[in-house]
């Protein structure tokens, strides 16, 4: 199924039936601002094997977790610096995924042995206004081509995986592009992945 959504203005009753999808234990690829990825709700045990069934992966590979206020990372991250948080502020929504000590409510599937988790809050109307409308986070995995090459064009996408998702969200090509990593679970900051988010305020962290 493709579902067409507004990039700038997204429609309410499309939203819904994304939305609804994902109570239902299901899976979507949509846009963000950095790539288009494959999602699902976190408390969905059984989309969440879908995923790792669609992209191969090892079920314990680190997993990122879709937010949009501050609210959602100060309940499924701990262990943020007063510092740190107040500069996520002012970078946030953007291109960066933060990684911190997961909290108790992040579902037991979804911890590395680490007991970790990934944040991201992207800069784009579609994927706040699912999350929003949802009521929750949602998982989230980048889609990939090949190696160095990610998917852009939904038109691809739907083409590749409309067998193996409940929906493909059609919010127009996007400018594709990997989020700057940042891994904040140890104290000091790690890079792990340069990407579209600068880093240069590290600096002052």
């Amino acid at each position: 199924m493709l579902i067409r959504i507004h990039p700038d203005n997204p429609q309410p009753r499309q939203v819904k039936q994304v939305a609804a999808l994902l109570e239902n234990d299901g899976v979507i690829i949509y846009p963000t601002d950095t790539v288009y990825g494959l999602g699902c709700s976190i408390f969905s045990k059984k989309a969440m094997k879908r995923i790792t069934q669609i992209k191969q992966v090892n079920p314990k590979k680190p997993l990122t977790i879709i937010c949009t206020n501050t609210s959602h990372i100060q309940e499924y991250a701990q262990g943020i610096p007063n510092d740190v948080f107040k500069m996520m502020r002012r970078l946030l929504p953007g291109p960066y995924t933060f990684i911190f000590k997961a909290s108790r409510i992040i579902p037991k599937i979804m911890l590395t042995p680490r007991s970790t988790v990934g944040i991201r809050w992207p800069d784009h109307p579609i994927a706040q206004s699912i999350v929003e409308t949802l009521g929750h986070p949602i998982l989230s995995s980048s889609l990939r081509l090949s190696e160095d090459e990610l998917y852009d064009d939904p038109s691809e996408l739907h083409d590749h995986y409309e067998n193996q998702v409940d929906a493909v969200v059609d919010g127009g090509v996007i400018y594709a592009g990997n989020s700057t990593i940042i891994d904040f679970s140890e104290g000091d900051p790690e890079i792990v992945r340069r990407g579209k988010g600068a880093v240069d305020w590290l600096k002052s962290a």
